[in-house]
């Protein structure tokens, strides 16, 4: 089981990819997690570039040379706008960040589903789009050896959060199962869980060993999407970890606790980066048990 961490956070500060991986290495990370986020969030993506294949290539050989392996991806985000000409650029960039991620060599990428309606009053909607999503993504996956990872969601209604695409247990589970296909599996983001009032053990749970291949492991205050350090927040990590290791959680720990770190001092972000690594193989441990 390997702990690992985004390295959004230290590209985000104009260091290479290279320069994140040594990083989150350094720090005690036994793997990283590659964010294509900024291929949607930026001017301009190294990912983007026409020799993008050869890019992902070098990065996975330095990966290689220093001994760490990226064990999960991000694609870019959000999925969806309901406009045909931009959610067909945005669906290239996505496929664009499966074909990287697997030379990378990812087991898993994670795809948000398309969520631009207002859920409530579209839940059947919503469903019959990402079926077709994420059966054409399943196809793509299984050309490049990657499993495309849905993941639960949320949305601001009348000025608080509430339920999404994925957000409850029996409709995450349905979703994996309707797909049946091998190479499409859950992430399950544990913060997002704590904010729409769903129990995340028994979340944890209903998924079970088969669906549930990886994990967005952070923390909340229970109102905002605050992607803190576990145990920083109020989120009952000890129930979480006693949960995994009851189905038997074979994937990874990987933490999607940037705001932990974003706002160190460059010279002190190798030290933050130590203790994401220390809680993130206590955590390990505590599920391997």
């Amino acid at each position: 089981m390997y702990t690992s961490t985004s390295i959004e956070f230290v590209t985000a500060r104009k260091m290479t990819h290279n320069e994140g991986i040594k990083l989150v290495k350094d720090a005690g990370f036994t793997a990283y997690d590659m964010s294509f986020t900024d291929m949607l969030f930026s001017d301009h993506s190294r990912f983007d570039d026409d020799d993008y294949l050869e890019y992902a290539k070098s990065v996975r050989e330095y990966a290689d040379s220093i001994g760490i392996v990226c064990n999960q991806a991000h694609a870019p985000f959000h999925s969806s706008t309901g406009q045909a000409e931009k959610d067909a650029v945005i669906y290239k960039k996505i496929v664009r960040s499966i074909e990287c991620a697997a030379i990378l060599g990812a087991k898993n990428i994670v795809v948000h589903p398309k969520q631009h309606l207002r859920y409530l009053g579209h839940e059947q909607v919503l469903k019959e789009l990402n079926l077709e999503f994420y059966s054409e993504l399943a196809k793509v996956a299984e050309k490049c050896g990657i499993c495309v990872a849905a993941e639960n969601m949320w949305q601001t209604e009348n000025n608080r959060i509430w339920h999404s695409t994925c957000s409850k247990p029996s409709e995450f589970c349905e979703y994996i199962d309707m797909v049946n296909h091998k190479n499409i599996v859950a992430c399950l983001d544990i913060g997002h869980v704590s904010l729409v009032d769903e129990d995340i053990p028994d979340f944890i749970r209903a998924l079970g060993k088969d669906r549930l291949k990886c994990l967005h492991v952070h923390d909340t205050n229970l109102v905002e999407d605050s992607h803190t350090l576990p145990f920083y927040g109020k989120i009952d990590y000890n129930a979480v970890c006693e949960a995994l290791k009851e189905i038997g959680y074979c994937g990874d720990i990987t933490l999607e606790a940037n705001s932990f770190i974003n706002k160190l001092p460059l010279s002190i972000l190798p030290s933050g980066l130590k203790v994401m690594a220390e809680v993130a193989d206590y955590i390990r441990q505590k599920v391997e048990g």
